[in-house]
């Protein structure tokens, strides 16, 4: 295991800690999250622990049924004891950029409905400030991509349409709308900026997590790094 791979699976291991049993918990999606939910697999198996998830994307489902965790919803469960998701970007403060999977819109109802929402990543998502390494990504109505595309340029951003590797034309998302990813390098207020975009008609969700996270782990070669 490389060291950035060993570095998701430490951030992992120390979410998992937080889990007990007959929670309900949102579990968000990518690569350190199925770690995260391979250990969880194995505290059930081991512990007995009865619990249920809420995915955040196909992608989650899929693998929450596959490791054999039973699933919920938020129509079931609309209040989460705890979610645990990753991040693209994370400063200080715990404010995110997330949604370079695609499911962010997804991922924001989920972990905003949680007591309390927890992190998990490696050190390379560490930034001094949001827009360092990451564009945001902003989840549109297809109809309406040319006009959020004009009215993002206020924000003097470098902004690109999304597209499929394995498909052609644009990344479709598990609620049927494209995504703009949004260079904006010069964030003063990101939550300023969350509420602006989202104002934009047509944009369904943007990829700032602004002051909804309670703990990150972080990875690094050093041991697992906690920030509250």
């Amino acid at each position: 295991m490389n060291t950035r791979e060993s570095q998701k699976k430490m951030a992992a291991e120390a979410a998992v800690e937080h889990v007990q049993t007959d929670q309900v918990i949102g579990i968000g999606s990518g690569s350190t999250i199925e770690y995260f939910i391979q250990i969880l697999k194995e505290r059930i198996k081991l512990e007995g622990l009865k619990i249920v998830a809420v995915p955040t994307s196909y992608q989650s489902m899929l693998s929450l049924i596959k490791n054999e965790i039973p699933l919920t919803t938020l129509n079931e469960q609309p209040e989460l004891d705890l979610a645990v998701d990753g991040a693209d970007e994370i400063d200080s403060k715990l404010n995110l950029i997330k949604g370079g999977g695609g499911a962010l819109t997804q991922e924001k109802i989920v972990d905003s409905a949680a007591k309390k929402f927890i992190v998990i990543a490696d050190e390379s998502k560490l930034v001094n400030k949001l827009g360092e390494k990451m564009p945001i990504p902003i989840e549109v109505i297809p109809l309406s991509f040319k006009t959020v595309l004009k009215k993002l340029k206020r924000y003097n951003a470098i902004c690109t349409l999304r597209t499929a590797v394995k498909k052609m034309g644009p990344v479709i998302t598990d609620n049927g709308n494209f995504i703009i990813d949004a260079q904006i390098t010069d964030i003063k207020d990101p939550k300023q900026l969350e509420l602006e975009i989202n104002g934009i008609p047509g944009v369904v969700e943007n990829g700032l997590f602004v002051e909804m996270a309670d703990i990150a782990y972080i990875g690094t070669p050093q041991g697992v790094r906690k920030i509250i």
